[in-house]
């Protein structure tokens, strides 16, 4: 997509950052990917032998180069991990594929990047206890089912109650939003419950997926929130994990509004708020 070439270029542009803060990912490797996703899924995705209903089901016609692309998304967001535990925050430019599950692609994700670098950080000791803050439109539907179990991993995902996906896995916390909810009510939401979750779950690491699509001019999502809600919603993330010295990843997620410039400044807005906190 079109923002993904025009965020950096905006926020290099206006100052927000230099072109050294950005990083290239590497490949991931199929020992990381596969502490997540099932053998047989992976050696049929890269293998280009999943049915054309998988393939749809996914959101996109498979190829070699969209496999390729996948892994630089999931190391993108590894490395990511690495580098919030080194400078307190950090974030990818993509990622944010929570519809992946454990065995299956949905909704234009293949792998889960915030389980895979989840999965790493716990793997390696670099963390023990994980906050997943999703607040894109979509449930993080598939974040919920490959750590349905793991009690090291807190899910909380705020999002559209009728819309995609129709079937919602159970996430450790879920908020369904009525269609059309705006600013004040969906931050009234957002205040009441993140505190009390980093309070008695006492994570060491959170991964925030803020996707855009909770925009009132998105074409998917049916929230009523203006550009200035979607900022405060992002201050209210960083602020509080900046506050308890939580290392931050942030991943974008999704954004559909017909002005490619409200989705580009509302992502853009999250980064200058990484970079006031933390920086």
């Amino acid at each position: 997509m079109e923002k993904y070439s025009l965020l950096p270029e905006q926020l290099v542009y206006e100052g927000t950052v230099s072109e050294s803060s950005f990083f290239a990912p590497e490949r991931l490797t199929e020992n990381e990917l596969l502490r997540v996703h099932d053998a047989n899924y992976w050696h049929r995705l890269k293998n280009l032998e999943l049915t054309p209903q998988e393939q749809r089901r996914s959101g996109f016609p498979h190829s070699e180069h969209l496999i390729e692309r996948e892994l630089r998304i999931m190391q993108g967001t590894l490395q990511a991990a690495r580098f919030a535990l080194e400078y307190g925050a950090a974030a990818n430019i993509a990622g944010g594929t929570h519809h992946a599950y454990t065995n299956r692609a949905e909704g234009f994700c293949l792998l889960n990047d915030i389980a895979i670098a989840a999965r790493f950080l716990l793997d390696h000791q670099l963390a023990s206890k994980i906050l997943v803050v999703d607040l894109d439109v979509h449930q993080g539907n598939g974040t919920a089912e490959i750590f349905k179990h793991e009690k090291r991993v807190f899910t909380f995902s705020m999002h559209g109650r009728d819309n995609y996906p129709l079937h919602k896995e159970q996430s450790d916390l879920d908020v369904h939003l009525p269609k059309g909810i705006q600013d004040d009510a969906y931050l009234a939401l957002l205040r009441e419950h993140l505190p009390r979750i980093i309070d008695s779950f006492h994570p060491d690491f959170v991964f925030y997926q803020c996707g855009v699509d909770v925009l009132a001019t998105d074409k998917l999502g049916h929230l009523g929130l203006t550009i200035q809600g979607c900022r405060q919603r992002d201050a209210e993330v960083i602020s509080r994990c900046h506050q308890h010295n939580l290392p931050l990843v942030i991943s974008m997620g999704g954004g559909y509004s017909e002005r490619i410039a409200d989705i580009v400044e509302a992502h853009a807005n999250t980064y200058r708020l990484i970079a006031e906190a933390y920086f």
